[in-house]
């Protein structure tokens, strides 16, 4: 109970540390779904409405990735960035770039591939239409990214609400170091595990609020465009 008052009092009080730390965890998660989302947008959209050999099996990976464990994310990074590794000279590791790049790889198989189904739906409904217009490939992928951005923002907050409640994969690459690398999900586990439990409670209930507001967003915009028809 007496954590408890003293993790609202944090809260209450604008801690400098955990709102530093809030504010680190939204610039990295932020900036990572941006990345995933200029890349994955256009490639989900190209893999609805183009046809291949070898689709169906980037179409059934892009979906499993989906369900890629973060630790392996973390890993792979980890190895890349690695002074041993391919990446090693950029200098990268244990920073908020190489969390931003390991959150981006995290979130962008979520974001293209929903995008492909929900461009792939459109798609049966405009062919037609956009057929007969002779609008080409580029105009026929705005165009349904366009009609279809609703869903789309959709699939944004969910990863967005990946990205921000992601623990392992910043760990590994981040180091979790004080006033640099420690986030929100990162800070729990250490303050946890030292007894702090104010702050780890703190930054959980910021952690809760925010997670719930990803939700209450995502199913607003999913109500609204549902009324708008759009």
């Amino acid at each position: 109970m007496a954590e408890t008052v003293s993790a609202w009092h944090l809260i209450a009080s604008g801690d400098a540390t955990l709102f530093a730390i809030v504010r680190l965890s939204l610039a990295v998660s932020l900036l990572a779904v941006t990345i995933a989302m200029i890349v994955g947008l256009p490639l989900g959209a190209l893999l609805a409405l183009t046809r291949f050999p070898g689709r169906s099996v980037i179409v059934v990976l892009l979906n499993g990735f989906m369900g890629l464990p973060p630790v392996v994310v973390g890993l792979t990074v980890y190895l890349l960035l690695s002074r041993s590794g391919p990446l090693g000279d950029l200098g990268l590791l244990f920073t908020p770039t190489a969390m931003v790049i390991a959150q981006s790889l995290l979130v962008l198989p979520i974001i293209a591939a929903l995008t492909r189904q929900t461009v792939e739906d459109l798609w049966h409904e405009y062919r037609e239409e956009l057929s007969a217009m002779g609008v080409g490939p580029a105009g026929r992928i705005a165009t349904l990214l366009w009609d279809s951005r609703f869903s789309l923002i959709t699939a944004l907050l969910a990863g967005f609400g990946r990205a921000a409640a992601e623990v392992g994969t910043v760990m590994i690459v981040g180091g979790n170091i004080d006033g640099f690398t420690r986030t929100m999900t990162t800070t729990i586990a250490l303050e946890t595990s030292k007894g702090n439990l104010p702050l780890a409670m703190g930054l959980g209930l910021v952690l809760i609020v925010l997670i719930l507001l990803i939700n209450a967003a995502a199913w607003g915009v999913r109500a609204w465009s549902d009324e708008k028809g759009a």
